[in-house]
């Protein structure tokens, strides 16, 4: 089969590669009819995630048809369309069992390595290098699905495929990042990113009813793309962040931040910036936490700050004192996806949303490399990729 496969920084490949096969009998093999380039790639493309391996087959945002399934796995049949969520669960741990799926205790098979970074391990994820469980992931022709049993999302007649892949990742992140906020009518929520999680979360934010909805980025596509879906907007290389957010909100500051970017801020000149890249190119850090900062200096007291986006390790010069002293409450992780894809889907079906407006380029799978470039690029107005292997 074919498949995207990361060879180093910024070097992805087309390759041809051996076809996947069940190796437990919960498994399933999925013949993946649409995946997509997630903004988390690129922190892979980027090099910035650890144990990233020579070979790696990415992808985590995919969906398809069941073309086969282990003896043990009662769940799902032949033939059957599914979204695959990015976070692969046994739906039996203590933490399964709480909802709390992207931490599950028995998916990740090198668990080891998590625990020796982080404390205690977290769920194996696709195609996102060896501290997730080293899974091929999805930007292939075929894929192996582990714990396929609980591991799926089933596609109901009458979507298409465009409508249902976003459950796999991007909509239940930009969906659980304003659950986080526990928006209230008269919440102003401001969103760091307008990339595709940002969009998401523009939209769960007015689903959910906050009284105004800021996005602050510099790309006049994915401005206009939030402003369509409801939000003011801010592009920090034309006016002063912080001046605005004042304006906005009578200088009191918005009660809900949201962190739509993740470890590799970008914001031109200004001191913390350069500060960031200069740590990094010596590699004293390997995060670059502008957009925290920012959060927490202009959330207002007791406010809350909700993290969707990635980090990967060590972040400098977070002003802790600042949010101890305002009281503001810090809520993150990667996204319990099966938590919210029942209530989602609904919602798909009802109407109230179409995810598939976020997409701006489809290609086949061949033309992925060059999309990797494009899109971390921002090239040719580029938000979403999807790919037709």
């Amino acid at each position: 089969m074919r498949a995207l496969r990361w060879h180093g920084k910024h070097d992805v490949r087309c390759d041809t590669v051996p076809d996947p096969a069940i190796e437990d009998s919960r498994d399933a093999i999925v013949r993946v009819t649409t995946c997509a380039i997630c903004g988390s790639d690129l922190h892979l493309y980027d090099g910035f995630m650890p144990t990233m391996e020579h070979g790696d087959i990415l992808g985590h945002e995919f969906m398809g048809e069941v073309v086969e399934v282990g003896r043990d796995n009662h769940a799902l049949k032949v033939g059957e369309r599914v979204v695959v969520p990015f976070t692969i669960i046994c739906g039996e741990c203590d933490q399964c069992r709480r909802g709390n799926f992207s931490l599950c205790e028995r998916t990740n098979r090198n668990r080891a390595k998590a625990e020796k970074v982080f404390g205690h391990t977290t769920a194996g994820l696709f195609g996102y290098s060896h501290i997730t469980g080293g899974y091929p992931g999805g930007q292939a022709e075929y894929v192996r699905v582990p714990f396929a049993d609980r591991t799926h999302v089933k596609v109901p007649e009458g979507l298409t495929d465009e409508q249902a892949l976003f459950l796999g990742d991007i909509f239940p992140t930009g969906w659980q990042a304003a659950v986080q906020c526990e928006i209230e009518p008269s919440d102003t929520v401001a969103i760091w990113g307008a990339g595709p999680v940002g969009q998401m979360a523009v939209r769960s934010a007015v689903i959910l009813g906050a009284k105004q909805v800021i996005v602050i980025d510099r790309v006049p596509e994915r401005l206009a793309m939030a402003s369509a879906g409801g939000a003011i907007t801010i592009n920090f290389d034309e006016e002063s962040v912080i001046e605005r957010l004042k304006d906005l909100t009578n200088a009191k500051g918005p009660e809900k931040c949201i962190d739509a970017v993740g470890l590799e801020a970008h914001v031109g000149r200004s001191f913390d910036s350069v500060y960031d890249r200069v740590k990094q190119a010596v590699m004293l850090e390997t995060d670059r936490p502008h957009v925290l900062r920012e959060m927490i200096y202009v959330c207002r007291p007791a406010g809350t700050l909700s993290i969707p986006g990635v980090y990967g390790g060590l972040l400098d010069k977070i002003p802790f004192g600042a949010a101890m002293n305002k009281g503001l409450t810090f809520r993150m992780g990667q996204t319990h996806v099966n938590r919210w894809t029942d209530d989602l889907l609904r919602r798909i079906q009802e109407g109230q949303i179409d995810p598939s407006f976020v997409i701006t380029h489809t290609v086949p799978l061949e033309e992925g490399p060059a999309m990797y470039k494009a899109f971390r690029n921002k090239e040719d107005g580029c938000i979403k990729v999807v790919l037709k292997p």
